[in-house]
């Protein structure tokens, strides 16, 4: 199939101003200037309008948290136990929640979800695509381990006449929970070389050893500067792949976060100073860090901010000096290279999966919308 007669952004590369795209098997095989030669029913005409990867929420709670619902519909904080990395988000992915629907219309053909923040370990996070048949269709990738910092465990579990209660314990679980994790490694890895009977199975030790070994990430949620800075601290104490989630007080320190070359999904970015940790919320938070060296993504933390809105939200950072090129790296490549599904999907290149949006105009206008939608060579969405 061929999507023709478009004027394409790859993002990886140069602009072509009228070109095609080859796509077979839901993959992009070749990207090119000028018109194929044969064209086809099944081939799309792009009217000269701008092609662009699909963009990709680099941090939401899409699917467990359901839409119109209350307690039966949320799955997302397993608040009962302050350390849970063995949790799996595909098991409580609802696939069928409309807000899906309302990514892939809104050009979002990629998620970031999991487990929310109120555990100091939550469990995995997943990258999915935002249309399939069932969860494990949609799958991408499993991408990282929840971790929290802040306010949000402090409020949750002093409810509970349990720990954590401050900072200093929230960070006392986590290290402990990874140093239990490196001790289970290194036995289990002893007695395979020493032929001796293996250490008793312990699932939450299991599901920190591939973060430990570098193969998932840590994905970090922290606003304030002092957590941002927690983060940091346990991530080099174990020689983690670190991404900080929110970020928000990261302007204040991003000459610091620059320096350690540090990558950030920034966001909600179109949201109130609703709780304490975000009393220094900015929304030029983005660009400064971008200007200190930090690479960057955008995310809703979808439903504190709807799906939908990510491309708005790209657009108000670039009207608080954000470039406009980088906005929209931050919504493909950037995204794809942070979580570590670049091999994927995030730009128009060959090898890629054929996830791409024809849209109507500049993306960042809040007048454009999508055209056709595209995700795996299959054409979900025409307007």
């Amino acid at each position: 199939m061929y999507i023709y007669n478009a004027r394409i952004n790859p993002v990886c590369s140069d602009e072509i101003p009228l070109g095609y795209v080859n796509i077979e098997n839901g993959k992009i095989i070749g990207v090119y200037s000028g018109a194929p030669e044969n064209i086809s029913e099944r081939d799309i005409d792009a009217g000269g309008h701008l092609l662009l990867p699909g963009f990709i929420d680099a941090h939401s709670h899409i699917g467990l948290i359901g839409e119109g619902l209350g307690f039966e519909g949320e799955d997302v904080n397993e608040d009962s136990d302050p350390v849970t990395p063995q949790l799996r988000t595909i098991d409580g992915l609802c696939f069928t929640d409309g807000y899906f629907k309302d990514a892939y219309e809104s050009g979002v053909t990629c998620c970031v979800t999991g487990v929310g923040s109120s555990n100091p370990i939550g469990g995995d996070f997943i990258a999915v695509k935002t249309y399939g048949r069932c969860a494990d269709e949609m799958l991408v990738k499993r991408i990282g381990i929840k971790f929290a910092l802040g306010e949000n465990p402090k409020s949750t579990f002093s409810d509970k006449d349990g720990t954590p209660v401050t900072r200093m314990a929230t960070a006392a679980l986590i290290r402990e929970a990874l140093f239990k994790a490196e001790r289970y490694m290194q036995d289990k890895l002893s007695a395979e070389e020493n032929d001796e009977d293996m250490p008793e199975f312990d699932i939450k030790s299991e599901a920190l050893i591939p973060l430990l070994k570098g193969g998932i990430k840590a994905h970090f949620h922290c606003h304030r500067a002092d957590d941002i800075m927690t983060a940091v601290r346990i991530a080099e104490e174990f020689s983690l792949k670190l991404v900080l989630v929110h970020c928000t007080e990261g302007h204040i320190i991003a000459d610091l976060l620059g320096e350690k070359k540090l990558s950030a999904v920034t966001g909600p970015i179109i949201c109130d100073r609703g709780k304490p940790e975000l009393s220094k919320l900015s929304v030029k938070n983005t660009a400064v860090l971008y200007e200190n060296g930090v690479k960057t993504a955008i995310c809703t933390d979808h439903p504190e901010l709807p799906v939908q809105y990510l491309a708005a939200s790209a657009a108000f950072c670039v009207k608080s000096g954000l470039p406009k090129e980088e906005a929209v790296r931050a919504l493909t490549v950037n995204a794809a290279e942070i979580i570590g599904i670049a091999d994927k999907v995030g730009a128009i290149s060959p090898g890629l999966d054929a996830d791409m949006v024809i849209w109507s105009g500049d993306p960042l206008d809040i007048m454009s919308e999508p055209l056709v939608t595209i995700i795996n060579g299959k054409v979900v969405y025409r307007k």
